[in-house]
């Protein structure tokens, strides 16, 4: 089971009802938070979910809204006496923005890992998911994010005994590892059926409509994607400040053939994004105008 929540759907400034933009994920005992803007701590708080398990934070980019929340993040991490690292991923630049930054929160009792993304795209296995940045459309350096979950096949017990596989191994061979018994190589191939449907979440923002943006949506089960505007007469200003209107992300997600679409990251003259949703959803039919602490538990799917 994967724990998805939009913390916050605001873009540029927080408003009394409306967070900045950032992204929390839960799976596997571990949680992963994908930008921090102002106003973060308390939509975790408001949502009843806990910075305990946080161990990756990733940035799209180093604009204020998507950052700003970070020094005040980890004093509080800190300050509950945190010991476990902390994985931090985002553009060129990184250890030297959050450096700066940390001007703040100079002192802390865990360490932070760095791992700054190389070239259009990168991917990181970590905590039982894989996580893949991809480079979006900005006017600086941003990246979409895509974090899927791989199923492996059943397990055969029929295979396992006419292999003569002992039981012992069966548990470690269906986790996917491979085991070596006199000489005798045992793969998790042996035991277990054709792979099945794992997870897929994307979360794009502040970009123009890329090719990138559906190579890597594709299919997904969530595509959270930036909706700056919602007004048709915003187009012009969308593609000046390279962001996105409601439409064109509703274009992104019907070309993607993803499940369902959240926009999010709202300007902050859209205080009713829902008056526009029923055009969006012309184009895309399950496009959702998210709001603050907007989640979700995606399971997978029973053959």
């Amino acid at each position: 089971m994967l724990d998805v929540c939009l913390l916050g759907t605001g873009g540029m400034m927080p408003l009394p009802y409306r967070w900045l933009t950032s992204l929390m994920v839960r799976y596997n005992g571990s949680s992963l938070l994908i930008d921090c803007g102002e106003g973060t701590q308390i939509a975790i708080k408001e949502k009843g979910w806990s910075f305990k398990p946080i161990d990756v934070i990733c940035f799209t980019h180093y604009h204020g809204d998507h950052i700003s929340g970070l020094p005040g993040l980890l004093l509080t991490m800190g300050n509950a006496d945190r010991k476990e690292p902390l994985t931090l991923i985002g553009p060129k630049g990184l250890e030297r923005v959050v450096g700066a930054l940390r001007v703040i929160a100079p002192e802390l009792p865990f360490q932070i890992i760095y791992k700054e993304i190389k070239g259009p795209e990168e991917t990181f296995e970590m905590n039982g998911y894989r996580l893949k940045a991809f480079r979006v459309n900005h006017n600086v350096l941003c990246y979409g994010y895509t974090m899927e979950i791989d199923r492996a096949g059943k397990f055969d017990v029929s295979r396992a005994e006419v292999a003569e596989i002992p039981r012992k191994y069966w548990g470690i061979l269906q986790r996917g590892e491979t085991v070596e018994e006199d000489g005798r190589i045992l793969t998790p191939d042996m035991v277990l059926g054709p792979a099945r449907k794992g997870l897929k979440i994307t979360y794009a923002t502040d970009t123009r409509p890329t090719e990138s943006i559906l190579e890597n949506a594709k299919h997904a089960d969530l595509f959270i994607c930036e909706g700056m505007y919602g007004e048709k007469d915003k187009l012009k200003k969308a593609k000046e400040y390279k962001h996105m209107t409601f439409y064109e992300a509703a274009e992104l997600a019907k070309a993607a053939e993803v499940k369902e679409m959240w926009l999010t990251h709202y300007s902050p003259s859209l205080n009713r994004p829902e008056e526009y949703l029923k055009d969006a959803r012309d184009i895309f039919g399950n496009t959702v105008a998210s709001r603050d602490g907007q989640s979700v538990e995606l399971v997978f799917e029973e053959a």
